[in-house]
């Protein structure tokens, strides 16, 4: 008999039909949202909608006062026989210690023991930790905030005219600066800088320059300064201003880098797409700084390389933008 009904009402009832595509339905809607749960991927937006429908994240970040400095003043007249200028800028008495040929392994070796078994606050505590290995050591002592040129050379019987093909087993030059003071160490949380330098030879004739710089904190971690990008209308920022990110010893021997900045009568710190506010934010993973204030809240995608945006963070706050330009003013 049910049979029957149901053939029945198949054939005269338009009410089988309306409860077949219903009971679809509903099965379809619970399925899509038991998949994405309730934040469905929206696919129709409003035609006056103009932000982003996906939220950036915003990274938190935490300041920390770098008592280090280093550059390097000429590096177009660096070179293995020559040696090579260091210019020191130090917010506290420091030790500046230069590693000539120093093990690659060795010195990574060392970053790790930072981390797990002691901390490398001294260049005692690196060349425990090096057991030697490298070719010759160099040591000065920096006073606060004194920018003299310390200028850092190879001895003529060291007999050493180049560090081998890419990838090398050794670094041709290490620059670590470690505060003098032990009072010092424990008021900054940064204990230590080392800076990896490479100076052209005969087998490598890429012009010198800072590979890698890593912080080395108190607690015990260690951080990659890493350059941000701007635009070629914008003044690159030092390397105190960049931000430290997590330490990576997996990378090439050797980095490319672009062009020299341009004079600072040339350059303006214009946001890329507006071109009116102050560029103020960091996009990552790609690092380019090219947005301001207002208009990093409309991209998900870099608009200088169109990489999707995972974070972003601002170089400064509301408040020191307010207090810099009332200094200016």
């Amino acid at each position: 008999m049910a049979a029957v009904f149901l053939v029945t009402l198949y054939e005269y009832s338009p009410l089988f039909y309306i409860a077949l595509v219903s009971v679809c339905f509903l099965v379809t809607s619970a399925v899509v949202l038991g998949w994405f749960g309730l934040g469905v991927p929206v696919i129709l937006r409003n035609s006056e909608e103009t932000e982003s429908s996906t939220r950036v994240l915003k990274k938190r970040m935490r300041q920390v006062k770098n008592p280090f400095g280093l550059e390097i003043p000429r590096p177009a007249a660096a070179s293995l026989t020559k040696g090579v200028t260091l210019t020191p800028d130090c917010l506290e008495d420091c030790v500046l210690t230069c590693y000539w040929g120093c093990n690659v392994q060795k010195l990574h070796e060392a970053l790790q023991k930072h981390v797990y078994c002691f901390r490398i606050n001294t260049p005692q505590a690196l060349e425990d930790v090096l057991y030697n290995e490298y070719l010759y050591r160099q040591q000065y002592f920096i006073k606060k905030n004194d920018k003299e040129e310390k200028c850092c050379q190879l001895p003529e019987d060291a007999q050493v005219v180049d560090f081998g093909p890419v990838p090398r087993s050794r670094y041709p030059l290490v620059a670590l600066l470690t505060l003098a003071d032990e009072e010092d160490r424990e008021i900054y949380d940064i204990v230590a800088m080392v800076a990896v330098i490479h100076i052209p030879d005969e087998s490598y004739r890429l012009s010198c320059r800072i590979l890698y710089q890593y912080l080395l904190l108190a607690q015990g971690q260690y951080h990659d300064l890493k350059q941000l990008f701007m635009s070629a209308n914008s003044p690159a920022p030092s390397s105190g201003d960049a931000f430290p990110g997590k330490s990576s010893t997996d990378r090439t021997s050797l980095e490319k880098c672009g062009d020299e900045p341009e004079s600072q009568e040339e350059v303006s710190k214009d946001c890329v797409v507006c071109q009116n506010g102050p560029v103020n934010w960091v996009l990552l993973p790609c690092r380019h700084t090219c947005l301001c204030d207002g208009c990093v809240r409309y991209f998900q995608q870099c608009p200088m390389c169109r990489q999707f945006v995972q974070e972003s963070f601002p170089l400064c706050s509301k408040k020191e933008q307010d207090e810099d330009e009332s200094t200016r003013v």
